[in-house]
């Protein structure tokens, strides 16, 4: 593999060369005893000298790699605390994106676009990573505007926890008809004459959304492997090096796990994982926790693959849900008692676990078992667990999870969802939710990470964007100065914190002699950078181990080779995954081209309007008063 060529450093014969040098980058390390640097050395994977050239001069052998940072930025490669990042792999190269898209009318052009190109029997489906407040017209596609982009190739589209848009072709694929039950808190919205519309709604459990998507095909063979590794090098563009994987509905092990696993058995992972297993049927989790428990043990495996534990659910009954366009679930009321046997079976064998929990109500009762349980030794005992999401936990909840040992994981499922819960739970609330400041204070690990991507983007940007300025992606600022973190601690929660969750403090989330060789060199500098033009910042040279998993602008070439895009149909093939926007400081010519877009786009919604009756029919006549008599 080629490098840049660069000056400066003299390759010597030594035993201990170095086997990748970066240079010239403001490094921040996230070390205190050596916070900021010029250069690093990687050998084996680790990381043997931070500092300057002098430094890593030593180490510069005949066969070292040393590539040129050009003065940009370099950080930790970051760690998403809660990524659903095994059926993220297994579904991405046959899912077409949104996440990025300004306008609906682009999202829909893009749509109509990949059903021409989709096969028989194949469906499109947009599934995660936007909102319809990112879109100029702030709505979500009608039924009829997926009907006529795509007349015969189902179509299905996931908003949210909250509902679901098909065209007629998949309703049919689907097998939804005026016959169909309604689900368990779901709903399949009806005409007047009781046939399915297409649109399905979450109320308040996303059950229906979810196992509606699990009707349409499934990769096979190859192209599952072919399609995670695709979907890694994504999360490495942003410069995600490791992720704890939540399991999640619909993730069966050990089924769906053995594609990261070949993958980690030829060497061909470029991000970590550490995943947690996650009973799927309900009135057989202990049952399923107890083979479990037998089989393996929390931290089986090395660096690149390992277990973490159980959860995000335990018992399905414990579980609430997050579709803040609904009330708040209320659990059923004798939960507990099988709730407390696999928590009791997990802290005597070791193992650790991590919990969904939304609302504060659900977190009392959770944690109303581990107190009783307290009282017997099981807590705190150094087995590692946390609550994830925890929008509205409180400051006593706060207090009983720091004097129980535990952790937080929090997620930016607001930048998505801010909206509906500022609607229906008030400006009060919405501030402190989460409450990361009082979470903080406490000195409780905190976890950043995306809950991606059935909701959420994978995007760790938007992330970080929405932990420091408080800002949804359709730009609601909820959370005040208060609850929002600096640039520093924002990032030390996708990285060290990170690191913690796993049990990997000491090997990873900082750059230092004897830590894992994972950085980020970044395409603006995040500690600079006006806050709106976070959320677009990427990586333009990741490294996992030593190994440049991700290179773009001056470094093109110089990362590993992937496979093509498989099957060729595939949405990624043609358009990617994550569409790049550009930031706030535009030229002149691009903001002329972007209004001139925004105006299209503007006729175009009040002819939509004008078709419904919900404005006038006439055309805008176009009027200057400087004219007038």
């Amino acid at each position: 593999m080629s490098t840049m060529p660069v000056g400066g450093l003299t390759p010597q014969a030594t035993d201990d060369a170095a086997d990748l040098i970066v240079r010239n980058a403001k490094i921040h390390t996230g070390d205190p005893s050596r916070p900021q640097a010029e250069a690093l050395a990687i050998r084996a994977g680790v990381i043997t000298v931070v500092g300057d050239d002098t430094d890593v001069a030593p180490q510069t052998g005949p066969g070292t790699k040393v590539v040129d940072g050009l003065g940009r930025r370099m950080i930790p490669g970051l760690n998403d605390a809660h990524l659903h990042v095994i059926r993220g792999g297994l579904n991405y190269v046959l899912e077409l994106r949104w996440d990025g898209v300004p306008t609906l009318r682009e999202g829909l052009a893009m749509l109509r676009e990949q059903a021409a190109r989709t096969p028989k029997g194949q469906w499109v489906r947009v599934v995660g990573g936007w909102s319809a407040e990112q879109f100029a017209e702030r709505r979500l596609p009608t039924v009829a505007e997926l009907n006529a982009a795509a007349p015969d190739t189902p179509v299905f589209v996931l908003h949210l926890y909250q509902a679901a848009v098909l065209n007629r072709a998949a309703l049919k694929a689907a097998g939804f008809t005026r016959d169909t039950p309604e689900p368990g808190g779901g709903q399949i919205v009806r005409g007047r004459d009781g046939e399915p519309t297409g649109m399905l709604l979450a109320a308040p459990s996303a059950l229906v959304l979810y196992s509606t998507l699990a009707k349409a095909p499934v990769l096979q063979g190859e192209d599952r492997k072919t399609s995670t590794r695709h979907f890694l090098r994504e999360l490495n563009r942003f410069g995600l090096t490791s992720a704890i994987d939540a399991a999640g509905g619909f993730q069966n092990f050990p089924d769906n796990y053995s594609t990261v696993v070949e993958l980690a058995e030829a060497g061909q992972l470029s991000v970590r994982i550490a995943y947690h297993l996650f009973p799927q049927t309900a009135g057989q989790e202990i049952d399923d926790l107890t083979r479990w428990v037998d089989m393996a043990r929390p931290e089986d495996g090395d660096e690149w693959l390992r277990l973490n534990g159980a959860g995000e659910n335990l018992t399905w009954a414990a579980a609430d849900f997050e579709n803040f366009a609904q009330p708040r679930p209320t659990l059923s009321s004798g939960y507990e008692e099988q709730f407390e046997k696999a928590v009791r079976l997990l802290m005597e064998n070791g193992w650790g676990f991590r919990l969904h929990a939304t609302y504060d109500e659900t977190i009392r009762r959770d944690l109303a078992v581990f107190e009783k349980l307290a009282a017997e030794g099981l807590f705190p005992s150094g087995n590692r667990w946390l609550f994830d999401h925890a929008e509205t936990v409180s400051a006593d909840s706060l207090d009983r999870i720091t004097a129980l040992g535990g952790a937080l994981s929090v997620q930016n499922r607001l930048s998505f969802q801010g909206e509906a819960f500022l609607r229906r739970y008030g400006p009060g609330i919405a501030a402190d939710a989460p409450p990361i400041g009082a979470m903080l204070e406490r000195g409780l690990t905190v976890g950043a990470g995306t809950d991606a991507t059935r909701v959420s983007s994978y995007n760790p940007w938007i992330a970080l964007h929405w932990l420091i300025t408080g800002r949804s992606v359709g730009d609601l600022v909820m959370r005040p100065p208060h609850n929002r973190v600096d640039r520093r601690t924002a990032l030390a929660m996708f990285t060290e914190a990170g690191a913690s969750l796993t049990g990997e403090q000491d090997v990873k989330g900082v750059l230092r002699p004897g830590f894992l060789g994972d950085l980020a060199l970044l395409s603006e500098d995040y500690f600079t950078v006006p806050e709106p033009d976070i959320a677009h910042i990427e990586s333009l040279l990741t490294v996992v181990g030593g190994r440049i998993v991700h290179a773009a602008a001056e470094y093109e070439g110089l990362d590993e080779e992937l496979p093509p895009v498989s099957p060729a149909w595939s949405p990624v093939a043609h358009y990617g995954g994550y569409r790049a926007t550009p930031p706030t400081g535009l030229s002149g010519t691009r903001q002329a081209e972007l209004l001139g877009q925004a105006v299209a786009e503007s006729e175009q919604h009040r002819q939509w309007r004008a078709r419904r009756g919900l404005t006038p029919q006439t055309a805008n006549t176009p009027f200057d008063p400087c004219f007038a008599l």
